[in-house]
């Protein structure tokens, strides 16, 4: 079945306003910065203001992985898995937000729709295509 663990290496950081979880809608209306390690710049080139850009970032603050949780952490909603959800309380926690960028100044990309804490480690970055979306189911045979 293949490795089991891999190891990931941070290539920056989330500058943002929220030091504590906040409604991803309220976070996702605010601008936040992705600092870049100098060593990773080059990797922006081409890049440019208005690209809709696939962060995936570590949710470093969740201690405990739960595999049924409350949609959007609301009690009155049944419980599903946490595969059927956005929820940050994953087996692996990895979060995958997509934003739109606004600025490339240097090693900082400012950006507006990340839900991320401030001090998240920045795993990679992803421009978004349309090979994001799945392809269309196929049209029912006549």
């Amino acid at each position: 079945m293949g490795q089991k663990e891999w190891t990931f290496r941070a290539i920056g950081y989330v500058r943002s306003c929220f030091t504590e979880w906040t409604e991803a809608d309220v976070m996702r209306q605010e601008e936040s910065e992705l600092v870049l390690d100098p060593e990773f710049v080059e990797g922006l080139e081409g890049l440019q203001p208005g690209d809709v850009l696939m962060v995936l970032y570590a949710l470093h603050r969740v201690k405990e992985p739960r595999l049924k949780v409350h949609p959007r952490g609301d009690p009155t909603k049944p419980m599903k898995g946490v595969f059927a959800t956005r929820s940050q309380y994953r087996p692996n926690p990895i979060g995958l937000t997509g934003v739109r960028v606004l600025a490339i100044e240097g090693n900082v990309v400012r950006v507006r729709g990340l839900d991320a804490l401030d001090g998240s480690p920045i795993l990679d970055l992803k421009i978004a295509s349309d090979l994001d979306r799945p392809p269309d189911p196929p049209e029912p045979a006549r």
